[in-house]
């Protein structure tokens, strides 16, 4: 049986609307039937999928963001920010990116930073007197820097699929996500210029910068203690997320005294149902990836890539190309673990450098979840912002063009994901 059949049948079920996990799994099961593989061989894969060190790191991080929202840390971050930069024109829109940094650095997901800061920063921009189209359109454009600053819980997914070093991973985000927020903010910049955004007209004493600076200090000491953690190799990636928990724990407890045991259980409800989705997925990913491998479709794939040109940073264009089309009908996880099995060998083959086309593969991934007809981010934005789905889309469409001209960069200077983690990990 040919592996292409593999993939029509799982095209074929997605667009029946079958689970994901199942219109992954169900191919997988028929391709063995057909070449009298034992089954027991799929059970096998399936469970050597999730049990992983590294791997664990997802659920702590997923409980990590689900318990900011209930700690006091989410509001704090928001204040201190908007002090900060809030009285320029255009400061809340500025306020919204440099939050989602702050807050990616803590909750490694986009949907997380939306989750927590979305009804926040939506709220405060409607009330000053932007387009709420504008408002739902940057929080969601914004929360792509969660996925690519570390941690980040696509990446350590990437790390485990294609066998590369987390922590090198995790290390590569943090000079991109810092270009992709300095290009946004200058757009920003540019259009509140242009189309006259409100600015904040209290002025603010310096005592009350400071109290605010004092009250939210906790909580922006966490990115930094993680990153350095990282830098230092105190932490891996999943030591790192334990410890993201534990701090965030005492923090809401005992330093901000907002975490409630109602809030601590209900984050653990909502991570447990999160974990077994995300879990079911990878597992099914599993064993359909293998099966793509063993009816030799990576390597057909290989060999169409590279007959098409050997040069790297023409293949990276043309996989961006291709994620980005593949993120408009895929969930970024399960692209992930779908897309990485087969481009990841032509293009390490070509001379890309794993750490290089990992950060590549996940940014542009995430450029997907603002894409319909199944962008995440525009459904939660949409959910929080109570606005219909085509109202968010108009507003995110003007910031693409700062998350496009961010992956162009990426894609041609290698160096600016490469750098860092090669410079403290030789």
């Amino acid at each position: 049986m040919s592996g292409i059949w593999v993939v029509v049948i799982f095209l074929v079920l997605v667009l029946l609307r079958l689970p994901l996990a199942f219109s992954m799994a169900v191919p997988a099961v028929i391709y063995l039937l057909v070449e009298g593989i034992p089954l027991y061989s799929l059970v096998h894969r399936m469970v050597n999928a999730v049990n992983s060190f590294t791997l664990l790191a997802v659920p702590l991080f997923i409980f990590a963001g689900n318990l900011m929202n209930y700690s006091g840390m989410t509001d704090r971050i928001f204040k201190f920010v908007l002090v900060i930069v809030g009285r320029i024109r255009g400061g809340l829109a500025q306020v919204n990116i440099l939050s989602s940094l702050a807050f990616s650095g803590i909750s490694g997901s986009a949907l997380a930073d939306i989750g927590g800061l979305g009804k926040i920063m939506i709220r405060a921009m409607n009330k000053a007197g932007y387009d709420p189209k504008i408002s739902a359109g940057l929080t969601a454009a914004s929360a792509t820097v969660g996925p690519i600053f570390p941690p980040s819980i696509p990446i350590i997914i990437y790390a485990v699929v294609a066998e590369v070093p987390a922590a090198r991973l995790l290390l590569s985000g943090i000079v991109p996500a810092l270009l992709l927020v300095a290009i946004m903010m200058i757009q920003v910049a540019w259009m509140a210029k242009k189309y006259n955004y409100p600015r904040e007209e209290n002025v603010i004493s310096l005592r009350e910068k400071a109290v605010t600076f004092g009250k939210a200090f906790p909580a922006l000491l966490t990115p930094v203690i993680l990153i350095v953690g990282l830098l230092t190799g105190v932490f891996g990636p999943t030591e790192l997320a334990a410890f993201t928990v534990l701090y965030i724990v005492v923090l809401g407890k005992f330093v901000y005294r907002e975490l409630t045991w109602e809030g601590f259980m209900a984050s653990i409800k909502e991570t447990v149902r999160s974990t077994a989705v995300v879990m079911i997925i990878i597992s099914a990913a599993a064993i359909f990836a293998w099966t793509l491998t063993v009816s030799r479709l990576t390597q057909d794939v290989t060999q169409f890539l590279l007959g098409i040109s050997t040069n790297p940073t023409v293949l990276l264009f043309i996989v961006a190309v291709l994620l980005l089309i593949v993120g408009c009908l895929l969930e970024s996880v399960a692209a992930i673990l779908i897309i990485t099995p087969l481009v990841a060998p032509p293009l390490v083959t070509a001379g890309v450098d794993p750490i290089h086309l990992g950060l590549i593969v996940v940014f542009t991934l995430m450029i997907g979840l603002l894409t319909p007809p199944v962008g995440m981010s525009l459904f939660m934005t949409s959910s929080i912002a109570n606005m219909p789905l085509e109202q968010v889309v108009r507003g995110t469409v003007p910031f693409l063009f700062s998350l496009l001209i961010t992956l162009v960069i990426l894609i041609l200077f290698p160096p600016l994901s490469v750098w860092l983690p090669s410079l403290i990990m030789k």
